[in-house]
């Protein structure tokens, strides 16, 4: 696996903060656990109320996390002033997502001036046992950063 170098020296306070502001990964409740230049793992505890009808938990979920894990991956390597966006990606799902909780770790495999191409890897961990459980492969795009509405306490516009 390449070593990456950080264009922004305080890529960690930043990718920390644009995480932080993500209030879908706090009502998921899925935490920043290890960080490093293109790499990012992200861990979320189980809940019964992110489970489909067979009890597993749900495939959006899991992408949910993927998504981001591949997002603030990419993001460690972009310049000061950037923002992330997924332009696309595709998740292979392997096995029933069962377990006391998950990881999902995101690696950046091609940075790009304005495109990075991601892989994310969804285990689910069960007595210490790591069982994967879908794979992603993203494509996120760097973009200036403007203040979001939502962010800012604006409210949105009425129908």
């Amino acid at each position: 696996m390449p070593r990456f170098e950080p264009k922004n020296p305080d890529y960690r306070a930043v990718a920390t903060d644009t995480f932080a502001r993500q209030r879908a990964m706090q009502t998921l409740g899925i935490s920043i656990a290890r960080m490093e230049p293109g790499e990012v793992d992200l861990a979320m505890p189980y809940a019964p109320e992110f489970c489909q009808q067979n009890g597993f938990v749900h495939a959006g979920i899991i992408t949910a996390g993927l998504d981001n894990a591949c997002g603030i991956a990419a993001f460690t390597l972009m310049p000061e002033g950037s923002d992330i966006l997924t332009v696309e990606f595709k998740t292979n799902l392997l096995a029933p997502a069962r377990g006391e909780r998950f990881v999902f770790r995101g690696v950046v495999v091609k940075p790009g001036r304005t495109l990075t191409v991601c892989d994310g890897r969804a285990y689910a961990i069960q007595d210490g046992v790591e069982t994967l459980v879908a794979t992603m492969s993203g494509t996120l795009m760097a973009l200036q950063r403007r203040e979001s509405p939502a962010m800012s306490g604006a409210s949105s516009p009425s129908p």
